[in-house]
C-alpha cells in the first residue's frame, strides 16, 4: 500500500494521501512523498490538472506530532529537526503552487493545520459538506505561523487572524464564503464534482492555462503597474501561439478548436 497513490487518467493526476490512520498527517514520509510527485509533476508534459485527496474520516490534518515530540530528543532539542521539516514542507507547499498544472483540493472531514495550509496553497479546492477548516496550534500552544502565509493570501486578513489566535473551526459553508475553497457540494458528491471541475480545466488549452497560473501568482506579488506591464508582455507571448490563432478563428467560425 502505498502512503501516497497516483492515478492517472484523461490528463488528470489524482494524488491520493494514503495514511488515513494518522489522519494523512504530514509526516516526514509523506512530505517525501508528495515532493516526490510535485517533482515528477514538474517535467511531466501529459497531465493537465492534479487532484489532492485524503482516505479515511479526514483530508489532512497537519503534521505529525508524534514525530515532531520524538525529534525533541536531540542535542540541540530538536531546533535542527524543526528548522529542516518546516523548510521541507514550505518547499512542498512552494511546489504546488509552481506547477505548470492547476491543483484541484478535494477536501472532506478536516483539513487542520498544516493541512489547512495544504487547502490554501491549492490553486483550487472543493470541499464535501460538513468539512471543518482550522490553524488550531494556538490550542496546544504553537502557534501556525507557516500554514499563516498561505491562509492570509486566502482569506480577509482579520478572518485570519481570528482562527490563528482562536484556534477555532470554520465550517465548509462559511470556508467558502471567506475563498478557501471554492465550492461546497453534497459528501456523496465530492469526487464527481471535483473530477468535473478538472475535466473542464484540463479542456482548456493546456498551454494557456499553464502560462496563466504562473502569471496569476507573479502578478500578485507586483504593484499595480508592473503588474499590468508584465502581464501585457504575458499576453503578447500568448497572443504570437499558432493554437491561440487557431482558437480566435474557431470562435469566430462558430466551430470547435483544432489544438495541435
Amino acid at each position: 500500500m502505498d502512503l501516497l497513490e497516483r492515478n492517472d487518467t484523461g490528463g488528470i493526476a489524482h494524488l491520493h494521501m494514503n495514511a488515513p490512520e494518522r489522519l494523512n498527517a504530514l509526516s516526514d514520509e509523506m512530505l517525501a512523498a508528495l515532493q516526490a510527485q510535485i517533482d515528477a509533476l514538474a517535467e511531466d508534459r501529459d497531465t493537465r490538472v492534479v487532484i489532492l485527496s485524503g482516505a479515511g474520516k479526514a483530508f489532512c490534518a497537519g503534521h505529525d506530532l508524534k514525530q515532531m515530540q520524538a525529534g525533541r530528543q536531540a542535542e540541540d532539542g530538536g531546533k535542527a529537526y524543526f528548522a529542516d521539516l518546516f523548510a521541507r514542507c514550505a518547499r512542498v507547499m512552494m511546489g504546488l503552487q509552481a506547477l505548470p498544472q492547476p491543483v484541484i483540493a478535494q477536501v472532506h472531514g478536516i483539513a487542520t493545520a498544516a493541512g489547512c495550509q495544504l487547502v490554501a496553497t491549492c490553486d483550487m479546492a472543493v470541499a464535501a459538506q460538513g468539512t471543518r477548516f482550522g490553524v488550531n496550534g494556538v490550542n496546544i500552544g504553537l502557534f501556525c505561523s507557516t500554514p499563516m502565509v498561505a491562509l492570509s493570501r486566502n482569506i480577509p486578513r482579520k478572518r485570519a487572524f481570528e482562527m490563528l489566535t482562536t484556534g477555532s473551526f470554520v465550517e465548509a459553508d462559511e470556508a467558502e464564503r471567506l475563498g478557501l475553497v471554492n465550492r461546497v457540494v453534497a459528501p456523496d458528491a465530492l469526487g464527481s464534482e471535483t473530477r468535473a471541475l478538472a475535466e473542464t480545466v484540463a479542456a482548456k488549452l493546456s498551454a494557456a492555462v499553464k502560462i496563466g497560473k504562473r502569471a496569476f501568482y507573479d502578478q500578485a506579488q507586483m504593484p499595480l503597474d508592473q503588474a499590468y506591464a508584465f502581464t501585457g508582455e504575458v499576453m503578447v507571448e500568448n497572443m504570437l501561439w499558432r493554437d491561440t490563432e487557431e482558437g480566435i478563428s474557431a470562435f469566430l467560425e462558430k466551430r470547435p478548436p483544432d489544438w495541435s
